[in-house]
C-alpha cells in the first residue's frame, strides 16, 4: 500500500562482502549504504507519520540542525519509494537560491533545480512553460505530475531554509495554490519541506518579524517533525558494522567517551570514528580502538576546524546567539531565557544549545563547548605572552597551579580593563580569558574539562596536566552581593563539583586541589589592592580578581 515504504523500522543496511570494498564512516555529504557505515535514518524521526503522507496526500515539514541526517533520510526514502511500483518520488535541493530574496529570480532557479534533479535520478523531466514567476513553479509541478501519471508524484524539497523574503512567500503560495488539486496527474500528492528551522520561523522572518497567522501562505502542513541524535545504543550499533566487516573492535570506555563528547550528534560520532580508524590508526588496522585513540581524534578534529564546526563559530557573532551563549558560559540567570523565546528557539534549531530539566540550558555537547570556547577566546589565547615568561611549572615538570593562578591575577590586574573594552562577549570576558590562560600551558600535555549552564551561577573547570588534576570554579560578584556571601556559596559548589567529577572518593584524584575565582563585576568595585585576594578556606583556595 502507498506510504508503507518503511515497514522495517529496525532494518540494517548490509551489502554482501564479496561485492564491495570496506566501507567507512562518512563526514562529507549524504550517506549511502554501499560506501558508508550507517543506520536507517528514519529510525530517528520524531513527530512524523511516514505511513500516512503519501496515501493520505499530506504536505509536511522536517526541520533539524545541519549534519543530522536530513538529506540522507530524504534520498533514502526516495530510493525506497521508487524501488516500488506505487509512486514516483524526487529529491530536489533549492540550495542554489541562497542569497536570492527576489521571487522574479528565485522561482526560475527552483524550476531549473526541479528539472536538474529529475534528470539526475532518471525521472521524467517536466517542461518549463512560458509563465510568470508568480505561477511558474505551480505550472512545472502540475506538468511533472502529468508526466509520471498514472503514479502519484511525491516531491522532497531540501534546503528550504535558504529561501527568504518574497522568494519564500511566492514559493509557499504556489504550493498552496496547487494543494487543492493535488492528485494523480494533477499536482504532487505529497510534498516535504526540509531545512534547519520550522517553517513558521521562516515565514515570520520573511514578513519582517510579524508572527504567522492562520492566513499564512503554508497553513496546509500536516506535521512538523524533526530528526533526533543517535542514542547510545545507536553509537554501538554503528561501530559494530565495522567490527563485523573488519574484525576491529572498540573498547567500552572509548564508546562511552564518543557518546559523552558528542551526545550522539551524528556528524561528530562519524568524525570521531573516522579519524580514530583511518587517521590515528591505519585504515586496514584491526587494533582495538581505545579511549586514547578517540581523544586524539577529538583534538585532531577540533584543530582541523572543518566546515561544520567552523560554521558554528560564525554563528556566535549573531546577536540572537550572543546573549544566549553568554548566559550559559557565565551561569547567569535571565528571566528571558526560556524555550519559547525566539532567540533561544533559534539557538536550539541551530543545534548550538539544548535544554533538559536537570541542567537547564547548556551547550549541546562537550565538543561544541570546546569549539565555541576556542573560537571566542582565540584572540586572547594568541595575544597572551609566552608561557616561558610565567612561573607555572614545578621542578619535575608538573603543573604548579598556585604559581599559574598568581600569574593570572597579575595579568588580570595589569591588562583586563584594556582588553575588556575590545571584548565581543563582555559579560563572559573573565571566563574566556581565564580559559585562554589555562589553554596556553595545557596544550599538548593536558586537557580542560568544562561544565557550565545558564542559571547555575558558576562555571566549573577540571584541569588535567601530566596525570594530575586541579578543580577551578568561577563566580561573578554582582551589585548587591558581598564577597563573603559569594565565597561561602562558591566553596560549597566547588567541593560539590569535585565530588561529582571524581565519584570514587578513595582515589587520589578525589583530593585534587580546588580553587575558587571570584571576579568583581560591580560598577563601584573597590581599588585593586582590595580586590586581589588569596585566601585558604575549608580545604580550597579562594582568589579575588
Amino acid at each position: 500500500m502507498l506510504g508503507t515504504c518503511f515497514s522495517r523500522p529496525h532494518s540494517v543496511y548490509t551489502i554482501p562482502m564479496d561485492k564491495r570494498k570496506t566501507r567507512f564512516f562518512n563526514t562529507t555529504g549524504p550517506c549511502n549504504p554501499e560506501d558508508h557505515y550507517m543506520l536507517p535514518p528514519e529510525e530517528r524521526l520524531v513527530g512524523t507519520q511516514l505511513h500516512r503522507y503519501i496515501g493520505d496526500k499530506l504536505y509536511w515539514v522536517l526541520h533539524a540542525p545541519r549534519q543530522t541526517g536530513k538529506t540522507t533520510f530524504l534520498q533514502s526514502w526516495m530510493r525506497e519509494i521508487n524501488a516500488g511500483d506505487e509512486a514516483i518520488s524526487c529529491y530536489v535541493s533549492v540550495e542554489t537560491c541562497q542569497g536570492v530574496p527576489e521571487a522574479e529570480r528565485a522561482i526560475p532557479v527552483i524550476c531549473d533545480a526541479v528539472r536538474r534533479w529529475s534528470e539526475q535520478y532518471d525521472l521524467p523531466v517536466p517542461a518549463i512553460e512560458d509563465e510568470t514567476p508568480q505561477s511558474r513553479l505551480n505550472s512545472i509541478l502540475a506538468n511533472w505530475a502529468k508526466l509520471v501519471a498514472p503514479k502519484p508524484l511525491i516531491v522532497l524539497f531540501d534546503e528550504v531554509d535558504v529561501l527568504t523574503g518574497d522568494a519564500l512567500i511566492s514559493f509557499l503560495r504556489q504550493l498552496r495554490d496547487g494543494f487543492a488539486s493535488r492528485s494523480v496527474g494533477k499536482f504532487p500528492v505529497s510534498i516535504a519541506l526540509v531545512g534547519m528551522r520550522d517553517l513558521k520561523d521562516y515565514i515570520t522572518a520573511a514578513k519582517g518579524g510579524i508572527p504567522v497567522n492562520p492566513g499564512s501562505p503554508f497553513n496546509i502542513k500536516a506535521d512538523s517533525g524533526t530528526i533526533a541524535n543517535f542514542h547510545k545504543k545507536d553509537v554501538e550499533r554503528l561501530f559494530a558494522q565495522r567490527t563485523t566487516e573488519t574484525g576491529q573492535r572498540i573498547s567500552p570506555e572509548a564508546l562511552d567517551y564518543v557518546y559523552g563528547q558528542s551526545h550522539g550528534q551524528p556528524w561528530l560520532v562519524n568524525s570521531l570514528f573516522m579519524r580514530a580508524t583511518m587517521r590515528i590508526l591505519d585504515a586496514d588496522s584491526t587494533e582495538t580502538v581505545t579511549i586514547d585513540h578517540v581523544r586524539e581524534a577529538r583534538e585532531q578534529m577540533i584543530q582541523a576546524r572543518e566546515t561544520h564546526l567552523d560554521s558554528l563559530g560564525a554563528r556566535l557573532q549573531d546577536e540572537r546567539v550572543r546573549w544566549v551563549i553568554q548566559a550559559i558560559i557565565t551561569g547567569e540567570t535571565d528571566r528571558l531565557l526560556g524555550r519559547t523565546n525566539p532567540d533561544v528557539e533559534f539557538c536550539m534549531d541551530m543545534g548550538l544549545v539544548e535544554w533538559n530539566s536537570g541542567t537547564g540550558f547548556t551547550i549541546a555537547n562537550p565538543v561544541y563547548e570546546e569549539i565555541l570556547t576556542r573560537y571566542l577566546n582565540s584572540a586572547y589565547h594568541d595575544s597572551l605572552p609566552s608561557p616561558k615568561t610565567w612561573c607555572w611549572q614545578k621542578s619535575d615538570g608538573k603543573l604548579d597551579m598556585d604559581a599559574l593562578l598568581r600569574e593570572f591575577q597579575a595579568f588580570w590586574q595589569n591588562n583586563s580593563e584594556v582588553w575588556e573594552r575590545q571584548a565581543d562577549y563582555m559579560e563572559a570576558f573573565p571566563h574566556l580569558l581565564l580559559m585562554a590562560f589555562l589553554q596556553r600551558v595545557t596544550n599538548g600535555s593536558g586537557r580542560i574539562e568544562r561544565e557550565y549552564a545558564a542559571g547555575s551561577g558558576r562555571m566549573d573547570l577540571a584541569v588535567e596536566y601530566r596525570g594530575d588534576w586541579n578543580i577551578i570554579e568561577v563566580k561573578l560578584l554582582r551589585q548587591g552581593r558581598s564577597f563573603e556571601a559569594i565565597m561561602a556559596e562558591g566553596i560549597k559548589q566547588t567541593l560539590g563539583y569535585r565530588d561529582s567529577f571524581f565519584p570514587v572518593h578513595a582515589s587520589r584524584e578525589a583530593q585534587a586541589p580546588c580553587y575558587l575565582l571570584i571576579f568583581d563585576r560591580r560598577p563601584d568595585k573597590p581599588a585593586w589592592q582590595e580586590r586581589i585576594k588569596w585566601i585558604d578556606a575549608e580545604g580550597l583556595t579562594v582568589l579575588g580578581c
